[in-house]
């Protein structure tokens, strides 16, 4: 298994304190703050450890708040309140607390599966993985064109491979309505147990969405002049999947306004299977150009 996966489960592993109450730790890592699809991860993951059957009954949903920044250097505490466990749904919150204070807040709601009507949209007919290079030969034929910033984040080791289908956006294309899509995957096998792979699933989805709403106007969160921040972050799983295999995330954004972007993403299994939706507001502000 890939040491960046490796790190990624370590991560995901939390430390039982007592009920309900949990702790994480972050990789040390040359960030300021912690990577907001961390602390989605590990808020689901104290999530499902609160629900007996997860497995016969998977979440299926979450809505969460980014409050604060994290801290990287200390670890989070997870309180979990155990809302409700119906006979179909249960329903959890979790309050991830650094210094003393909230940093983020989720919802999750959990499902039995169940029979009955199914409909999906079609997945975006785009190039295939297998078609777009690699990452060894984006290292020698593709990063070296781009911006500093951008070659940094795509070249160090990570728990999730990125292939970008429209990869000209890094040199500031506009692309079609804004669209965006890259194909993502754990770099290693990842455990057979399903809530394994939402978790990982839900640290990936934090990934470029936020960054597809500067896509109309040329720009990136790359950019020295973007500051940008997660505010909240929704997601819908819709299907059974595996995060170690190939996944179409399909992002667009219908809007930026008041510094305040607005992402969604459709995630498609490669044989086109709809599995999972996101959205997310961020915030995309422009730094104050100081005088001469």
């Amino acid at each position: 298994m890939a040491s960046a996966v490796e790190e990624l489960l370590e991560i995901l592993d939390l430390e039982p304190l007592e009920v309900n109450l949990f702790r994480g730790r972050s990789p040390q890592s040359r960030w300021q703050r912690v990577f907001g699809g961390q602390v989605i991860g590990q808020a689901l993951v104290a999530a499902c450890r609160t629900v007996d059957d997860v497995a016969l009954r998977p979440p299926h949903s979450l809505h969460a708040y980014f409050l604060l920044g994290g801290d990287p250097k200390v670890p989070i505490i997870y309180e979990v309140d155990r809302i409700r466990d119906g006979k179909s749904f249960a329903t959890r919150r979790v309050v991830a607390i650094q210094h003393g204070h909230a940093i983020f807040t989720m919802a999750v709601s959990f499902h039995i599966a169940e029979q009955g009507l199914s409909h999906e949209v079609e997945m975006p007919r785009v190039a295939a993985p297998d078609a777009l290079p690699n990452e060894a030969e984006m290292k020698e034929r593709i990063w070296p064109m781009m911006p500093e910033s951008v070659r940094r984040y795509y070249e160090r080791e990570r728990p999730i491979e990125l292939r970008p289908v429209e990869i000209g956006r890094y040199l500031g294309e506009k692309t079609a309505a804004g669209r965006f899509h890259v194909w993502i995957r754990a770099t290693g096998r990842l455990p057979d147990a399903p809530a394994i792979h939402q978790c990982v699933l839900a640290y990936a989805s934090d990934m470029t969405l936020l960054d597809s709403a500067l896509i109309p106007h040329g720009l990136s969160v790359f950019d020295k002049n973007i500051m940008a921040a997660s505010l909240d972050h929704a997601l819908w799983f819709h299907r059974p999947f595996r995060a170690d295999e190939w996944l179409l995330y399909a992002q667009d954004s219908p809007s930026l306004s008041d510094s305040r972007g607005f992402s969604r993403g459709l995630i498609f299994a490669r044989d086109g299977t709809l599995i999972a939706s996101v959205a997310q507001e961020g915030l995309l502000r422009q730094r104050r150009q100081e005088p001469a």
